[in-house]
C-alpha cells in the first residue's frame, strides 16, 4: 500500500459494514424461533421463514456484482444499506405469516452485499495480498456470530418487536459511518463498453460452475447452520434460547473471523489445496454428526445390556467448531480461484458464485426442516450436508491434475 491509506481505510470500514448487515442478514436465526411459537409454524414453515432474506441476498449478488463493475462499489454500497432500513424496522409490526416473508425478502437485500464488497475491497490491492484482503472483508461473515450475542439480550429487553426497531437505526448508523470511512476510484469500474452481456460470458466458462457449486457447499452450508443450530440446540438438548444461541455462535464465529486465514493460507499454499483439504475435513466431521441419538438393547451371556450411542453437547460443539473454521478457510480459498482466474471481471463472476453460495442457504434449511418433519431425525440435516460434500469431493478429484505447488497454477485454466 506505500504511503496510501486509503486501501486499509477501505478495507476496515467495508468489513465493519459488511459484519452488521451479515447479522442483520442472519437475525431470523434468532428472531425466528419467538415467531415460530407465536404462529405455531412447523418445521418446514420454520425453515422457510429463516431462508426467505438467504434467497433475496443470494439473486441480488449477479446485478449488484455488475453494478459494482460498473458505477463503483461505494454508492452501491451505501445505497442498499440504507434501502434496507424501512424493511427491518417494518417487520415490528408485522402479524401474520406472509408478511414476515415478503418483508424478510427485502431484509434479504443486506446478504447481497458481499458481491459488492468483494470487488470493491479487492481492487484496492496487488494481487499478491489481495487473497488475505479479500478473506478480512469476508470474516464480515462472524455477523452470524454477532447477532446470536446480541438479539437474544435485545429480545429479553424489549420483546421480539424491538429486535427488527434497534437494527433499522444501527443499519443506518452503519451507512453513514461506511460512507465517511471509505473512497472512490474512477479506475476501478469496468469501461462503459463492456456491457451486462459482455460481463455475463464469463458463465460459459466451467470454472464459473465449477466454483458454484465448491460455494454452494462452503457458503450455504455455513449459512443454512448458522440459522439452523439455534432451533437445533433447544430441540436436541432442551437448552434456552439465549445458551443455545451462544453454544450456536461456537460454529458462526469462527466461521466469520477465520476467513481473513483462509485468505492467507489461499495466497501460501494455493487454493485448490486448500479448498481440497477443507472438503475432506468436512467430509469427516459431517459424517460424525450425522449418526443419530440411537438407544439399543444387546443380548449377552449375562442377559440385556442397554446401549445409548449419540453426541452429548460438548462433542457436539466442538465438531461443530472445527466445520466452522473449515468452512471459514474454504470460503476464502474458493474466491482466490476467482481473483486468480477473473481478476478482470470479478464483480460478475463473483456475484454468480455468491448467488450459487446464497441458494445453497435458502434451499438447505427448507430442506432441513422437510425431511424433519418427514423423519423426526434432527441430525438428518447434517445427513443432507455430508451428501453435498461428497459431490465437491468426486467433482474436485476428476477436474483438477495434482498440484505441485501454487505456481502450478496455468493447469487450473485448462481443467473441465
Amino acid at each position: 500500500m506505500g504511503t496510501d491509506k486509503r486501501p486499509l481505510a477501505v478495507l476496515v470500514s467495508s468489513t465493519f459494514a459488511f459484519t452488521i448487515c451479515f447479522a442483520i442478514w442472519m437475525m431470523f436465526a434468532v428472531l425466528g424461533i419467538p415467531i415460530k411459537a407465536k404462529l405455531g409454524l412447523n418445521e418446514t414453515e420454520f425453515g422457510l421463514l429463516v431462508a426467505t432474506p438467504v434467497l433475496s441476498g443470494a439473486l441480488v449478488r449477479v446485478p449488484l456484482g455488475i453494478w459494482t463493475d460498473r458505477f463503483g462499489g461505494r454508492i452501491v454500497f451505501l445505497a442498499l444499506m440504507l434501502a434496507c432500513a424501512v424493511p427491518i424496522w417494518l417487520i415490528a409490526y408485522a402479524t401474520q405469516y406472509w408478511h414476515f416473508l415478503v418483508l424478510g425478502l427485502f431484509v434479504g437485500l443486506a446478504g447481497g452485499l458481499f458481491s459488492v464488497g468483494t470487488p470493491y475491497v479487492a481492487r484496492w490491492f496487488g494481487k499478491e495480498r489481495r487473497g488475505f484482503a479479500m478473506g478480512v472483508f469476508g470474516a464480515g461473515n462472524s455477523g452470524a456470530a454477532l447477532t446470536k450475542f446480541v438479539a437474544p439480550a435485545i429480545i429479553a429487553a424489549f420483546g421480539w418487536q424491538g429486535l427488527p426497531k434497534v437494527y433499522a437505526v444501527v443499519m443506518v448508523a452503519t451507512a453513514l459511518l461506511f460512507w465517511l470511512g471509505t473512497y472512490s476510484d474512477p479506475a476501478h469500474k469496468t469501461p462503459s463498453g463492456a456491457g451486462f452481456a459482455g460481463q455475463m460470458r464469463v458463465l460459459k466458462d466451467p470454472r464459473v460452475w465449477r466454483y458454484c457449486q465448491y460455494y454452494s457447499v462452503v457458503f450455504g452450508g455455513y449459512v443454512a447452520l448458522a440459522l439452523w443450530m439455534t432451533k437445533y440446540y433447544v430441540g436436541e438438548y432442551g437448552f434456552g434460547i439465549k445458551q443455545a444461541a451462544l453454544l450456536a455462535a461456537c460454529f458462526s464465529l469462527p466461521g466469520g473471523v477465520l476467513r481473513a486465514l483462509g485468505g492467507w493460507i489461499s495466497d501460501r499454499f494455493g487454493a485448490h489445496k486448500v479448498t481440497w483439504a477443507v472438503m475432506w475435513v468436512c467430509w469427516v466431521c459431517f459424517f460424525i454428526l450425522s449418526y443419530p441419538q440411537t438407544t439399543m438393547s444387546v443380548k449377552t451371556v449375562g442377559g440385556a445390556v442397554d446401549l445409548h450411542l449419540g453426541l452429548g453437547p460438548v462433542v457436539f460443539t466442538l465438531l461443530l467448531f472445527v466445520v466452522g473454521v473449515a468452512m471459514a478457510i474454504g470460503k476464502a480459498s474458493v474466491f482466490r480461484f476467482i481473483a486468480d482466474d477473473f481478476s478482470d471481471n470479478i464483480g460478475a463472476v463473483s456475484g454468480v458464485v455468491g448467488l450459487a453460495g446464497g441458494l445453497g442457504g435458502f434451499i438447505l434449511p427448507i430442506m432441513f426442516g422437510a425431511v424433519l418433519d418427514l423423519t423426526g431425525v434432527r441430525s438428518s440435516a447434517f445427513m443432507l450436508l455430508y451428501g453435498t460434500v461428497c459431490v465437491s469431493l468426486v467433482w474436485m478429484h476428476f477436474s483438477f491434475k495434482p498440484q505441485a505447488s501454487p505456481a502450478a497454477a496455468p493447469p487450473l485454466r485448462k481443467a473441465a
